[in-house]
């Protein structure tokens, strides 16, 4: 490996971040969490039953990972940027020939590596615990479910960056990490259903389906383009979504759910980045 490339200030910079997490504990503190909260569900979801299959596994956690990555990946990263400025170790680094875009990139990479290696190993462990106990295994399933899952994971990461980059203190930039997952998780979802309610009659709605407005529109939600992504390729999530609500409208794609979250991520990144150069350090 080529050693400059080791020395780049984004790569020394990633890997500070890395290291300040292992010295805190966060990366076994968050793979023991999804490790266990994986198992917990495959055996204890069936009801007594046994180990349910990696499909159905995923199925029963879906609800629960949407809380929790997002939650996760805000609590990272908000205090990333204004943090070090509070400190006054902003400043110190910033007298050493860095570009502010490399100290955000910089930042996002080891806070992404950290939460990234956790859901991997995390999801990854159990994976092969549940796989030893089950007839039927479908790896290709919970591998685009793993993927899907540190995407997620970014995006909220990239918001936390942005929180961090904004505000003036700590406390402001939590507060804004905190409501964002309300938005998200739970006041987005009131949000469309009261729009979809007031401009529709609610026994079609409830027969028909929605229209396709509603759902291009509620796909810009990151947490719904994650599960509508997941739910496109994991057939017991698929048909947990069905039963819950209505089939996906045709114009639904793994491509796109997966260009939507890359559009969170980049645009996130970008608007921190013109909020952290304006910052007087």
């Amino acid at each position: 490996m080529n050693i400059s490339f080791l020395h780049h200030p984004i790569v020394l910079i990633a890997k500070k971040e890395i290291m300040d997490n292992i010295r805190n504990k966060w990366i076994l503190l968050m793979t023991g969490i999804f490790a266990a909260l994986t198992l917990l569900i495959s055996y204890f979801g069936s009801l007594g039953q046994g180990w349910q299959d990696l499909g159905l596994t995923i199925a029963g956690m879906m609800a629960l990972v949407q809380y929790l990555i997002p939650i996760i990946g805000l609590m990272l990263g908000y205090a990333a940027i204004v943090g070090e400025i509070e400190r006054g170790s902003m400043s110190a680094l910033l007298s050493f020939p860095l570009k502010r875009i490399e100290v955000l990139i910089g930042k996002f990479l080891g806070l992404g590596g950290v939460l990234s290696f956790s859901l991997l190993v995390g999801f990854g462990i159990a994976g092969i615990v549940i796989s030893a106990n089950v007839s039927e295994v479908d790896i290709g399933q919970y591998l685009i479910f793993l993927l899907a899952s540190v995407l997620l994971g970014l995006v909220f990461v990239a918001l936390s960056l942005l929180a961090s980059s904004f505000f003036h203190n700590r406390s402001t930039a939590m507060g804004l990490a905190i409501f964002l997952w309300f938005f998200f998780t739970m006041i987005w979802g009131i949000i469309m259903l009261g729009v979809a309610m007031l401009s529709m009659d609610v026994e079609t709605a409830f027969t028909s389906g929605f229209p396709d407005w509603y759902y291009a529109i509620n796909i810009i939600n990151p947490i719904s383009a994650y599960g509508t992504l997941v739910s496109l390729n994991v057939g017991p999530v698929s048909s947990s979504f069905t039963e819950q609500a209505f089939s996906n409208p045709a114009f639904y794609s793994s491509e796109l759910m997966a260009t939507i979250l890359f559009l969170w991520i980049a645009i996130s990144l970008i608007i921190a980045y013109i909020f952290f150069k304006k910052r007087d350090i």
